[in-house]
């Protein structure tokens, strides 16, 4: 996940050693991802990783070999090399941090991911280009900065970049509101079926597809 975006960004430093996470799956298994170490990234948690891939497994039938995925807001990561790890057909990573996207093409050499694309750019803009171009894929990432409100500007835009019968993994600070109790379902959730949901401390994680 990335920070706040901005034309110069700050990397304050947290104290103690650098962070790091895990890959949890596939032919890199326990192979350490680095978290850069910069104010606002936020990897998935191992454990939260864990069960959403065993969501998106149950779901393809194992098939990963044949699924193209998009990781729009890459940060670490965490999600776009876990699903690299397990042999999917392709992954393209976005994000528009520079210090960041360095990092993980360091981490892709390191790995000699050749499934992996990344990209320095803007994640919605790069979403409008891929579904103007008619590019799809099978399976979407969007764990964005909690606090600015872009899963209702990326989801909509999701709808014209899945293949028939795909999945959105989209994580969150909280509960996706799916017919909350201050008037349904809002427009950007329209059209949107939860699959599976859970929730990790402060962190809420939903499988969507389709109607």
């Amino acid at each position: 996940m990335q920070k706040k975006s901005s034309h110069k960004p700050s990397y304050p430093r947290r104290p103690g050693p650098p962070q790091q996470v895990r890959i949890i799956g596939g032919a890199w298994k326990r192979t350490p991802l680095p978290v850069l170490d910069a104010f606002g990234l936020r990897p998935t948690p191992d454990r939260v990783r864990e069960t959403v891939f065993n969501w998106i497994r149950h779901q393809v039938d194992g098939d990963w070999d044949s699924l193209d995925c998009l990781d729009l807001f890459a940060g670490s990561g965490a999600l776009g090399f876990e699903a690299a790890s397990r042999g999917v057909r392709s992954v393209t990573m976005i994000d528009t941090v520079g210090p960041v996207v360095r990092q993980l093409e360091a981490i892709k050499e390191k790995l000699k991911a050749d499934n992996v694309r990344i990209l320095r750019a803007d994640a919605l803009a790069v979403a409008r280009d891929l579904a103007q171009r008619g590019q799809r894929f099978d399976v979407i990432f969007l764990d964005p900065p909690y606090q600015q409100d872009f899963l209702s500007q990326t989801l909509p835009l999701c709808a014209s970049l899945l293949k028939e019968g795909g999945l959105v993994y989209a994580e969150s600070g909280a509960a996706l509101p799916f017919g909350d109790e201050e008037g349904g379902t809002p427009e950007w959730l329209a059209g949107w079926q939860l699959v599976r949901g859970d929730k990790a401390g402060m962190v809420h994680f939903h499988l969507l597809k389709l109607h």
